[in-house]
C-alpha cells in the first residue's frame, strides 16, 4: 500500500472544513491537533496544496529510507527512490523524528506504524547504538549501526538527534505504546553528559575521535549552535552553566543595507535551531533572533539577485549542498566559493518561516519551470538548469529543513509541540531570553 498517494492525506478534508467556517472546523478535526496547528499567517489555497505536497513528499523519504529494524535514515539516497547506499547519519535521523511527527498531524502514515517506528527508532539508539557520553557518530551502517568513514562523535549531530527526540517525547501524549516513547525519549536526553563535550573549555567541542580524542575545533561562534548549547543548559541530569550562553562570539555583518548577526557561514545556520527552538518575539540581551534569520534571509535573496545574469526572483537560493563537483559550502554574503548558477531548494525552503512571500514564490516557479528537480521525495537536493545538471541524490538533512520549515509557516506546529518540554522553555530562560 502506498500511504503516501494524495487520497491519503488530510489535505482536501482540511479545506473542505474551512468552508464550512472556523467553529464546524473545530468541531470536526481533532482537538489536540488543532490546537497543535494555529495558523500562523495568511497563506492561499494553491500555496498552502503546494506546501502539503512537499511535506508529504519529503516525509516519504523519512518514512521509506529508514531502517525498518533501527530507525536509522539514510543520510541520502536516490532523488526517485531506489538506493543501496548503507550510510545513516544521526541528524537525518533527528530530523526524520520530527518528520513522522508532522507526517502523523496530517495523516500521511497510518498512526500505529508511525508509533511503532518511532518506538524502534528510540529504542535502538537507546540499547544499541554506540555513542559516547550520549552523544553519537556522525555517520553508521543504517542497519547494523557500525561507525562509518572513521568519523567523529559529533556534539552538533546529536542536538539534532535530541531535537527529533523531545519533539516525539512531547507530541505523543497517549497511553500505551505513547508511554514507552515519552520513557525512551526522556532516557536518550537524560543520558547526555553535556559537560564532557565542553572539553575543560568555555564553549562546545565539535566532536570526539576514539583515535585521537576530541577536535581541535569548537562551537565558539554564531551559528547553528543554539539548539546545542540550549539542551545542555535545559539537561535536568548533566547540565552545562547558563553563563555558557554568552562564550560564543556574535559577529556582524553588513550587506546591501542589513546588518545582523553572521559568520561567513551557508544560509542553513540561520535556520536549523529555528526548526525546534522558538525565538519568535523573544530575544537576550544581545539579539532577537527570529528577527536575525529575517535579515540574513533578505540579505541573501539580495546576494543571490547581485548575480543578475544567474538569479532572479523566481529563482534564488543556495547553502551547503551537492554540486557538479561535488558536495560544496555554498555561501554569502560574503561569498564563500565561486558561484555558479546553481540553486539549492533547501535554502528558500528552511526560510520559508522568515520571508514567506519570496521563498513561496522561487519554490513554486521552480516546481512550475523544471520538472526534473521535482521527483519523488520533492525536489532533487541542487540542479543547474543552464548546464542541463539535477541531482540524482536528495540529503536527509536538507529535506528535513525545508519538511520542518514548511509545517511551521503552515502552522507553527514544530514550535509549538518541541517548546511544550520543560527543558526547552527552561533553558531559553535561563540564558536570558525574556519576551517582547
Amino acid at each position: 500500500m502506498n500511504f503516501f498517494s494524495s487520497a491519503n492525506s488530510n489535505f482536501t478534508r482540511r479545506h473542505a472544513l474551512q468552508m464550512l467556517g472556523a467553529v464546524a472546523a473545530a468541531a470536526a478535526l481533532d482537538a489536540g491537533k488543532l490546537a497543535l496547528a494555529a495558523p500562523i499567517t495568511n497563506i492561499s489555497p494553491a500555496e498552502d496544496a503546494f506546501l502539503d505536497e512537499l511535506e508529504r513528499r519529503g516525509c516519504q523519504f523519512f518514512w521509506e529510507q529508514a531502517s525498518t529494524k533501527t530507525g536509522q535514515v539514510r543520510d541520502r539516497a536516490a532523488a526517485e527512490g531506489k538506493e543501496s547506499r548503507s550510510a545513516a547519519s544521526i541528524a537525518a535521523t533527528g530530523f526524520g523524528l520530527s518528520a513522522l511527527c508532522i507526517a502523523d498531524l496530517h495523516g500521511y502514515i497510518p498512526a500505529n506504524a508511525i508509533r511503532e517506528r518511532v518506538l524502534v527508532t528510540l529504542r535502538y539508539h537507546l540499547e544499541k547504538l554506540p555513542h559516547e557520553h550520549g552523544f553519537f557518530y556522525h555517520f553508521s551502517d543504517i542497519e547494523s549501526g557500525k561507525r562509518l568513514f572513521h568519523c567523529e562523535v559529533s556534539s552538533i549531530d546529536t542536538a539534532i538527534f535530541l531535537c527529533g527526540v523531545l519533539t516525539c517525547r512531547a507530541y505523543f501524549t497517549g497511553e500505551r505504546e505513547e508511554s514507552q516513547i515519552r520513557d525512551l525519549a526522556t532516557k536518550l536526553y537524560e543520558r547526555v553528559e553535556w559537560p564532557w563535550m565542553l572539553n575543560n573549555g568555555a564553549t562546545f567541542d565539535m566532536g570526539w575521535h576514539p583515535e585521537s580524542g576530541f577536535l581541535n575545533a569548537r562551537w565558539a561562534q554564531y551559528s547553528e549552535l543554539m539548539m546545542l548549547y540550549l539542551l545542555g543548559i535545559g539537561s535536568p541530569t548533566h547540565p552545562v552553566p547558563p553563563w555558557t550562553w554568552q562564550n560564543f562570539s556574535r559577529p556582524y555583518i553588513d550587506y546591501a543595507g542589513f546588518h545582523y548577526i553572521s559568520g561567513n557561514a551557508p544560509l542553513f545556520i540561520h535556520q536549523y535551531s529555528h526548526a525546534w527552538f522558538d525565538f519568535r518575539r523573544q530575544r537576550d540581551k544581545f539579539a532577537d533572533y527570529f528577527a536575525n534569520s529575517i535579515l540574513a534571509t533578505r540579505a541573501h535573496k539580495a546576494f543571490c539577485l547581485s548575480y543578475k545574469k544567474m538569479y532572479s526572483d523566481d529563482y534564488w537560493g543556495i547553502t551547503a549542498s551537492d554540486s557538479q563537483h561535488g558536495y560544496t559550502a555554498w555561501g554569502g554574503p560574503p561569498v564563500l566559493r565561486p558561484i555558479d548558477g546553481t540553486v539549492v531548494p533547501c535554502a528558500a525552503g528552511g526560510s520559508l518561516p522568515f520571508l514567506p512571500r519570496d521563498c513561496l514564490r522561487t519554490l513554486m516557479a521552480m516546481k512550475e519551470k523544471y520538472a526534473q528537480a521535482w521527483g519523488r521525495y520533492g525536489f532533487c537536493d541542487a540542479f543547474h538548469p543552464e548546464a542541463q545538471w539535477y541531482d540524482p541524490d536528495v540529503l536527509g538533512i536538507d529535506q528535513g529543513i525545508s519538511v520542518l520549515m514548511a509545517e511551521n509557516l503552515r502552522s507553527g506546529f514544530l514550535w509549538n509541540t518541541f517548546m511544550k518540554n520543560p527543558e526547552a522553555r527552561d533553558a531559553m530562560t535561563r540564558a536570558g531570553f525574556q519576551a517582547t
